[in-house]
């Protein structure tokens, strides 16, 4: 056991270096992804669709969508409802976990998604030019040159992600490495066809990280990689979890499986929140939020999700309101669909927004306020609605100013909050130093109401 844990240690989180922030592309992608409805004005809207029943039945990573609900795009001279082009969809993912599979280890990077279950790559089973596309150059895994590969024989995998892209085909189980921790057996579901939009995206395949009920293997679904290393008892009971820090730069964010890293904690205990698996997400209640020290209704019994795969924070429709409203010159743009503000606006003028997790208000760091600077004068907000949809996500945009853990076997979610590094929040790279250490001293200095919550045992 002892020797395991010695080489546990963070595992890089890449921060693709093509990602180009677009905001009303990462809130399609939300729509998309959740089967969202808007409730704010804009291109995009709801319609009914009648569909022949049967003839599509593909599994959704994430929730089954409501039939006959779908996003569509508005003609802004016609008016007339049409289907959403892939190109408004921001499918590029942010951050891209480094990982090893096989022996001896092809190293893969893949998006890091809490909002799905299945592990899949890009494998020497996909059309050479889909193996390759554009400027892309993939690390495509190669299970002939595996020697502990074990191919399943008759299951398969095929996933549809809510913002229309998907991907599918045929499962083995070899050996993971992640974050020095070995995961055995591991199912790996190996790509035989993929929608462009992950052809042309930055990593070589996914690693979902929702709880394993909404893994899409067929007859049989496997365990994700938390499942596994509880099942071969390689970490402590008290450390079946894993953990993310989102930074700015690929310097300044790594993950965590089997630990906690002490580091960036900062001597801070973490305060948690029971998480609600039953929909497969990391949710968990979040009835509370402040704007200025003053406390916001939130809708009864509100939920929200804890999801890497969402850039954006997107909440109720009054909250997020109101956090506008205490910022001076913002607005609602109809063709940006969501909230802007004068890109001019100082960092002491942004309200102090916290949101809770669980019984804990943690503040969502100024510098993550503006998502993307628009040009015009004014900058996308990096909160927004969730529209119909009757739970929050606290995407990117929320996980950038704490540092979260994951914990699986207490079916629990935490957090520390993380320092503010709008000190130099023009570039963000130089805000933390070396990385974690200054960037985790978890608002101990800060005097916020949320220190003196440690509710980490329900």
């Amino acid at each position: 056991m002892a020797s395991h844990m010695a080489n546990l240690s963070r595992a890089t989180l890449i921060r693709n270096p093509h990602h180009k922030r677009n905001g009303l592309k990462s809130y399609v992608h939300a729509l998309k992804k959740y089967g969202i409805g808007p409730t704010v004005e804009g291109p995009y809207v709801m319609i009914k669709k009648v569909q022949q029943q049967g003839k599509f039945s593909k599994k959704v990573g994430g929730k089954a969508h409501v039939q006959g609900h779908i996003l569509a795009k508005k003609d802004a001279t016609t008016g007339q409802t049409g289907d959403v082009p892939a190109e408004d969809v921001d499918s590029n993912a942010e951050y891209l976990a480094a990982v090893q599979v096989g022996t001896p280890g092809q190293k893969l990077n893949l998006d890091f998604d809490t909002g799905s279950a299945d592990l899949w790559v890009f494998s020497t089973e996909l059309p050479s030019s889909e193996q390759k596309s554009g400027t892309t150059t993939h690390n495509i895994f190669d299970s002939s040159k595996s020697t502990t590969w074990k191919e399943t024989t008759g299951s398969t995998w095929n996933i549809s992600y809510g913002d229309g892209s998907t991907a599918s085909g045929d499962v083995g189980t070899d050996v993971l490495t992640i974050g020095g921790l070995v995961v055995k057996d591991q199912a790996i579901e190996l790509a035989k066809t993929l929608s462009t939009s992950f052809a042309s995206g930055p990593g070589d395949g996914l690693l979902g990280l929702a709880w394993g009920s909404i893994n899409t293997v067929t007859p049989t679904p496997v365990q994700t990689p938390v499942e596994n290393m509880i099942t071969q008892s390689d970490i402590p009971q008290s450390a079946e979890l894993f953990t993310a820090f989102l930074g700015d730069t690929t310097e300044n964010s790594f993950y965590t499986f089997g630990y906690i890293d002490q580091t960036a904690t900062g001597g801070v205990t973490p305060s948690y929140a029971k998480v609600d698996n039953s929909q497969g997400f990391w949710m968990f209640d979040s009835t509370t939020a402040s704007i200025n020290g003053k406390s916001v209704d939130r809708p009864s019994g509100n939920t929200s999700i804890a999801d890497t795969g969402t850039t954006l924070c997107l909440i109720d429709d009054a909250t997020c309101k109101a956090i506008y409203a205490a910022i001076p010159g913002s607005s609602m743009s109809t063709q940006q669909q969501g909230y802007v503000f004068p890109t001019s606006t100082a960092l002491d003028k942004l309200p102090v927004v916290e949101l809770a997790v669980g019984d804990t208000l943690f503040q969502i760091n100024k510098e993550n306020f503006a998502f993307q600077d628009l040009g015009d004068g004014t900058s996308y907000g990096g909160i927004q609605s969730r529209g119909d949809q009757n739970f929050d996500i606290y995407g990117d945009v929320f996980l950038r100013s704490v540092y979260a853990i994951f914990d699986q076997g207490n079916t629990q979610f935490g957090c520390v909050q993380r320092e503010s590094s709008s000190s130099s929040s023009s570039s963000g790279s130089t805000a933390t130093g070396s990385g974690s250490t200054s960037a985790a001293t978890a608002g101990a200095q800060e005097g916020e109401p949320h220190k003196h919550h440690h509710h980490h045992k329900f």
